[in-house]
């Protein structure tokens, strides 16, 4: 008989569960808002078209719902944090947009199969704790020749290091597949075998006015962040924010005192067969 043991089995509603507060604590809307070109850039890489019918999952605050809205798309905007769906609705009440916001988990989706053209989700759906799982919702929702067009952090960027760093300091559970791995062209491979992924390598520039400026965004209104470090000691919260602060100078590519630090994401465009 084998002395090897079977790896542990996550616990993948109570990570749901602290993930979802995670989001819910500071306010993702101060970040999220300054990503709004990454949206408008993946509509335009689905080529997508006036009158169809938009997904945004895990929206946040709304930067692909507005991008899609903006082009005359019949939009939804779904997050399982009620709060960023408030934020997103005042941006689209705002700009003069229809859209309709629902509150949804992105395992869970409450929609009808095919029932839309496109679905988007930016930075959002690669959180998700059960990947498999969130994928085939997204692929049960888009139908058949519709498009699923997703943007995610890549391993080795800048926020992917960022979460590397977290990991370091508050480990993850075991068992967990990191977010990051959607921004892979082999798990993508994996999550959507019965579909046509084209992927393309972007960067988006985090510009702040210094990297100690990013590091203190980031730790007062970036839920992970903020969680991260209400979780540790004083000493172990000084060790992160050295950690994050040598991370941002690093990636900095500025010279004149601000912060310019390239993220590396992967843009997918995928197409439902």
């Amino acid at each position: 008989m084998s002395d090897t043991l079977a790896p542990p089995t996550p616990n993948l509603a109570a990570l749901k569960t602290r993930q979802q507060a995670a989001w819910a604590s500071g306010n993702y809307a101060v970040v999220g808002t300054t990503l709004q070109i990454v949206g408008e850039q993946l509509c335009e890489a689905l080529d997508l078209r006036a009158g169809s019918k938009v997904l945004d999952v895990a929206a946040g605050n709304g930067n692909a719902t507005l991008a899609a809205a903006r082009r005359w798309a019949k939009v939804t905007s779904t997050d399982y944090v009620p709060a960023l769906l408030e934020l997103g609705r005042a941006r689209a009440e705002a700009e003069g947009v229809d859209v309709t916001f629902t509150p949804a988990d992105a395992e869970a989706l409450p929609f009808a199969d095919g029932g839309f053209d496109v679905v988007l989700s930016t930075f959002g759906v690669m959180f998700t704790p059960d990947q498999d799982r969130a994928a085939q919702e997204l692929l049960r929702v888009c139908r058949k020749g519709g498009k699923i067009g997703l943007a995610n952090w890549t391993p080795d960027g800048f926020i992917g290091q960022l979460f590397k760093i977290i990991g370091t300091h508050l480990p993850p559970p075991a068992g967990v597949k990191s977010p990051s791995l959607w921004g892979t062209e082999a798990r993508l491979a994996e999550l959507f075998p019965q579909a046509r992924v084209n992927v393309t390598r972007k960067e988006f520039a985090f510009r702040y006015l210094s990297p100690q400026h990013w590091l203190e965004v980031f730790r007062t209104w970036y839920g992970p962040t903020h969680k991260a470090f209400l979780a540790l000691d004083v000493d172990r919260q000084h060790a992160l924010a050295a950690d994050m602060l040598g991370l941002a100078e690093r990636m900095n590519s500025a010279t004149d005192g601000t912060l310019v630090a390239r993220g590396a994401y992967l843009e997918a465009v995928i197409e439902k067969l």
